[in-house]
């Protein structure tokens, strides 16, 4: 069941991000709420799904996207995997992990997307490429991290009670 949970979250995730996040830009970026949302689940306590929850955001962004399967996808457990080792590491301060997490990921999503890009031929330039696009949206992305994190913090109680946590 609780495997299954990935599904409707994260294709309620993908529509809205698709639907209404995405015409909500700051000069040319926009917010990546699968992603933020796969940072805030990862770092929950006793959360076992995580690795589901990024395979599934990540094909599913990379079938609704312009940019190659692969990018979202390597993006998205990458955030699962620094979030699972902070989540063991800072567990006293998880919005501070939570913050760096949403850093760490949409800067790494923004090279690989750079990357895949410019090896499929398109002309980006570094600086407007920075400038226009990923430092906007990773300030978006942070500005959505904490109402984000504390909807993914009751999903997660909801769906793992305090009595499996002892």
């Amino acid at each position: 069941m609780r495997d299954l949970l990935a599904i409707p979250v994260i294709l309620l995730a993908v529509v809205l991000q698709s639907s209404i996040v995405s015409r909500i830009p700051l000069l040319s970026g926009n917010a990546d709420l699968p992603l933020v949302i796969l940072a805030a689940w990862a770092l929950q306590e006793g959360v076992e799904t995580a690795w589901h929850w990024a395979v599934s955001a990540g094909l599913m962004i990379g079938f609704v996207s312009g940019i190659p399967m692969f990018v979202p996808l390597a993006a998205y457990l990458l955030v699962v995997i620094m979030a699972r080792l902070l989540q063991r590491r800072v567990w006293q301060a998880p919005l501070l992990a939570m913050f760096g997490i949403t850093f760490i990921g949409t800067l790494f999503l923004h090279i690989f997307s750079f990357v895949a890009l410019r090896l499929n031929g398109a002309a980006l330039p570094i600086v407007n490429t920075l400038g226009l696009l990923t430092l906007p949206s990773i300030l978006l992305n942070m500005l959505l991290a904490i109402p984000v994190y504390a909807i993914m913090r009751d999903l997660a109680h909801w769906m793992y009670p305090a009595a499996e946590f002892e």
